[in-house]
């Protein structure tokens, strides 16, 4: 079974929110193999940054050669660069090579902290000419151009560097809307989400970039690798352990079973049906589950199990419950999938279809009658508004 070889090309932080240490969780956790070469050592934490000591250029490329010539690479990132000379001398050994390149012009720590100087960021110039991808947040964009427009900005960096922008808005003070916006030559596309209330942040862009490359490297477009990375980070902070005095370090180990580029489906959600919904409620927390969703007007409550696949159950009393089971299986690319079974000769009861509880599903049954649901509900299986203790700010 081949896995997606992912090299990243960063600094190291010592707090493990972000840098080296969150890609390697991110591609981890994305089912990729991280190979690392490390640009530089800091000393941080979630208050701030209070050493960087870069590695020399050449044990920067000598770890680059020991991992190609080795493993290969199936998609590269790049995060901090040490010195100027290391981002023209590695640009260099970059551009003999024939896979996507993921550039994440890091200058500023979520702290504030100035990690790269003006020296280097001019030289970030001949590592975004080799980029597949470019992914400045607002600041940084506005660093690179010199412009504050940050369309004009943005469109400057596709026309200077022939590659594709993505704009990753979070670091917008105003308003509770957040969009990450890609800039091509001839197409702009906007992704939408609401802010989410938590100061444990740090890392967003290292986890964002990582995870386009691992998509990438496993063989998705660039919309739908952006996409599923937007995903893996908002799960990521809603599941942010809250540690540290300062913006700490999110919860890449706790997304699983949310986003992924598994061939087969993958289960994560059951609803069982019964008639007595204060019985089966107090059922279902006495054997230990934990309770997310509490609806008893409507006979509905939803369920977490270990290891994050969810179990709900659905309780009418005026309905003779039968042994019956609904089964949930969710899908990244639920419409293609969807159209290649019906083309197969299986039946829906009916195409997917825009949810009022912000899931998207379609319906079909199984040989013996079993309810099948194949959907996408991305965070709000999860997370959805309505869950009871839904995470605030910390």
């Amino acid at each position: 079974m081949s896995i997606a070889r992912i090299l990243v090309i960063a600094g190291s932080d010592s707090g493990g929110g972000a840098g080296i240490q969150a890609d390697i969780k991110t591609i981890t956790m994305l089912g990729g193999h991280a190979l690392t070469a490390v640009t530089a050592v800091t000393a941080q934490n979630s208050r701030g940054v209070e050493g960087i000591h870069p590695v020399p250029t050449e044990m920067v490329v000598a770890q680059i050669d020991a991992c190609l010539k080795d493993f290969g690479a199936d998609a590269i990132k790049v995060g901090m660069i040490g010195s100027a000379f290391a981002a023209r001398t590695v640009a260099d050994r970059l551009k003999r090579l024939h896979c996507p390149i993921i550039v994440d012009p890091v200058m500023v720590a979520t702290s504030g902290a100035t990690l790269s100087d003006d020296e280097t960021v001019d030289a970030l110039g001949a590592l975004m000419d080799v980029a597949t991808l470019i992914t400045p947040n607002i600041p940084e964009l506005k660093r690179l151009t010199a412009r504050n427009d940050t369309v004009a900005a943005a469109l400057e960096l596709v026309a200077r560097h022939g590659a594709p922008v993505l704009m990753k808005g979070g670091h917008e003070e105003e308003g509770e809307a957040v969009a990450d916006v890609l800039y091509e030559e001839d197409n702009i596309t906007s992704w939408q989400g609401t802010r989410i209330d938590t100061m444990h942040t740090h890392g967003t862009g290292c986890t964002l970039a990582s995870a386009v490359a691992t998509f990438l490297g496993q063989g998705d477009k660039i919309h739908d690798a952006i996409a599923k990375a937007r995903d893996f980070v908002r799960l990521a902070l809603l599941e942010a352990p809250g540690l540290g005095r300062g913006h700490g370090p999110m919860g890449h180990g706790a997304v699983r079973l949310d986003v992924g580029n598994d061939t087969a489906p993958r289960l994560n959600q059951v609803t069982v049906t019964g008639s007595d919904y204060k019985k089966m409620v107090e059922f279902y927390r006495k054997i230990g589950l934990k309770q997310i969703v509490d609806s008893p007007d409507n006979g509905y409550a939803r369920f977490e199990c270990g290891g994050g696949a969810t179990l709900s159950v659905q309780c009418d009393p005026e309905v003779e419950v039968e042994d019956f089971t609904a089964l949930y299986f969710e899908l990244d690319d639920l419409d293609r999938r969807v159209r290649d079974l019906a083309g197969k000769g299986i039946p829906f009861e009916h195409g997917p279809r825009n949810q009022p509880w912000m899931w998207r599903e379609a319906r079909t049954r199984d040989p013996a009658g079993n309810t099948i649901f194949l959907y996408k509900a991305g965070e709000h299986r999860r997370y959805p508004t309505f869950r009871i203790d839904r995470p605030r700010k910390r």
